[in-house]
């Protein structure tokens, strides 16, 4: 679905290699090189993915929280959005956040993210990275298609959350929230659902998808 976003489609800066192992990133024919993404955000992991990209490094920090201009806004969804395909995918992505985190456990609703090497932005920041990376695993808050329903799988917080919606105005939303959407364009009562169940985040005047879908299983599907 298009949205207002795709006008403000910024290149990304990124490097790639063929091979999480740094040492092995080291030998001939493994680095990618730079690559700067042009294209709409939704179809780039899976371009830098069939390219042979496994591990990718943004050098630019990401900016999240106290975002008011609608460009940086949608610069740090955009962002974002390349962080949580990739880590679908089980890509190791090497980011930096800037989190001005309204309260000490806010960053638990990133946390199904690959962790940045750097987390600062708020009092509590290295403690919350060394949790952010000792518990984090591909799966964390996930969501999947079904036929006529979407369904939703959060153990961001520990236990398992399920969530599952087979009314057409969540999916149409769902949609529209992946790579981030005019909070002012959505239905009011579906983003509060969401925001109760922390699907979603306010990054300025955007909302932003935060669950994935996976494209590799860690393990049988029927057992997830």
């Amino acid at each position: 679905m298009d949205t207002l976003l795709t006008t403000f489609e910024e290149p990304l800066r990124v490097r790639a290699w063929r091979d999480y192992d740094p040492e092995v990133c080291a030998l001939p024919g493994m680095d990618l090189g730079d690559r700067t993404l042009t294209g709409q955000v939704a179809g780039e992991s899976g371009r830098l993915w069939e390219m042979g990209a496994r591990r990718v490094v943004l050098p630019e920090v990401v900016e999240l929280g106290g975002v008011q201009d609608f460009a940086a806004a949608a610069r740090a969804v955009r962002a974002l959005s390349l962080v949580r395909d990739l880590t679908a995918r089980a890509v190791l992505v090497e980011w930096k956040l800037a989190y001005s985190a309204l309260a000490p456990e806010d960053w638990r609703v990133l946390s199904h993210l690959q962790p940045p090497e750097e987390l600062t932005g708020f009092e509590g920041a290295p403690e919350a990275l060394a949790d952010w990376r000792n518990g984090h695993y591909l799966g964390k808050c996930l969501w999947r298609q079904g036929p006529g329903f979407i369904q939703i799988r959060d153990r961001r917080w520990g236990d398992l959350r399920r969530f599952t919606a087979d009314e057409p105005h969540y999916q149409v939303a769902i949609e529209a929230l992946a790579y981030g959407a005019p909070a002012a364009g959505l239905p009011p009562a579906v983003l509060t659902e969401f925001g109760e169940e922390h699907l979603i985040i306010a990054v300025g005047e955007l909302a932003w998808w935060l669950p994935y879908r996976v494209d590799r299983w860690t393990q049988e599907a029927m057992a997830i």
